[in-house]
């Protein structure tokens, strides 16, 4: 199990802060990022947290997953690895 999970389904008013404050309820946080557009500075409505322990991880998921956060459905599963991204041809 890892300790970084996605939260999906945030508010768009969702900031860093917020995030960590929320998650701290499940244990020690040692980052929380919500993920923003480059070209508008506005959220995708998703982002990452990173817990101190994989208990801890697993007790943020057990509290938050399908729940309501101001509004809105959470999804908080194990953030899985990047994948690398294909870029296409252009068209001009």
């Amino acid at each position: 199990m890892g300790k970084r999970l996605y939260v999906g389904g945030l508010p768009y008013s969702t900031n860093d802060d917020a995030l960590f404050e929320t998650f701290s309820k499940a244990g020690k946080v040692e980052s929380a990022k919500v993920i923003v557009d480059k070209m508008s500075g506005r959220s995708k409505g998703f982002g990452f947290v990173e817990m101190g322990t994989d208990e801890e991880a697993q007790a943020a998921i057990n509290m938050f997953d399908g729940q309501d956060f101001e509004g809105r459905k959470l999804t908080v599963n194990v953030a899985r690895p990047m994948e690398e991204r294909t870029s296409a041809p252009r068209r001009f």
